[in-house]
């Protein structure tokens, strides 16, 4: 089952944050095949949701850029601004108590093996 994009809209700027932390910097397309990678293709992200949501955390100084020229290629690469590295753990502390909220909402016990 591959989760739905509304879904996934309200997470992304975590999502994003957290694989910067632990991958110091990387690319836009390296981001969807990792996300792909560790969710075994649940979340696949978009470059239509991927970019804005990059470019949102830039302005918010969050994340920083820098440009590696691969011989005629230009390729962008993102990291965590100092700010950033401090309100990941935040967001993603953040997000699990949410998530720990909506199970007690929706009456969701916990899966056994």
């Amino acid at each position: 089952m591959i989760f739905s994009s509304e879904l996934i809209k309200g997470t992304l700027k975590t999502i994003v944050l957290k694989l910067l932390a632990d991958n110091k910097k990387m690319y836009g397309y390296e981001m969807t095949q990792r996300v792909k990678e560790l969710t075994g293709e649940r979340i696949q992200l978009t470059e239509g949701a991927l970019y804005p949501t990059l470019h949102a955390l830039e302005e918010e100084g969050m994340v920083t850029t820098e440009l590696e020229y691969i011989g005629k290629r230009v390729r962008k690469y993102y990291k965590l601004s100092a700010a950033g590295k401090g309100r990941t753990k935040e967001r993603v502390n953040e997000l699990a108590d949410f998530m720990e909220t909506m199970k007690l909402l929706l009456d969701i016990q916990p899966k056994t093996a």
